[in-house]
């Protein structure tokens, strides 16, 4: 069942190469989406695809950049079929 979530990051997340990390690693995964630095300093990711293409690629991005995240606020968000790779825009 395809899904949407949206993640906004916390955290030493701006400026040190995370969105070109989560990039890089969205590519070993069946996502879709955008990732964006916002104003207040924090990272916003939405991304759509199967559970568990969204769950492995949001372990892997935490996995491989240890230290950077201090919270990460997860809301689930109904399929729209928007995306069609995986962006930095922002």
């Amino acid at each position: 069942m395809l899904r949407g979530t949206e993640i906004l990051f916390k955290g030493q997340v701006q400026g040190v190469g995370f969105r070109y990390k989560a990039k890089q690693i969205s590519g070993r995964f069946d996502i879709a989406g955008t990732i964006e630095n916002l104003p207040d300093g924090r990272v916003k990711l939405r991304m759509e695809g199967e559970l568990s293409e969204i769950e492995g690629f949001f372990e892997a991005l935490l996995e491989q950049t240890p230290g950077f995240v201090t919270d990460a606020e997860r809301s689930g968000k109904p399929y729209r079929g928007e995306f069609t790779g995986f962006e930095i825009i922002g």
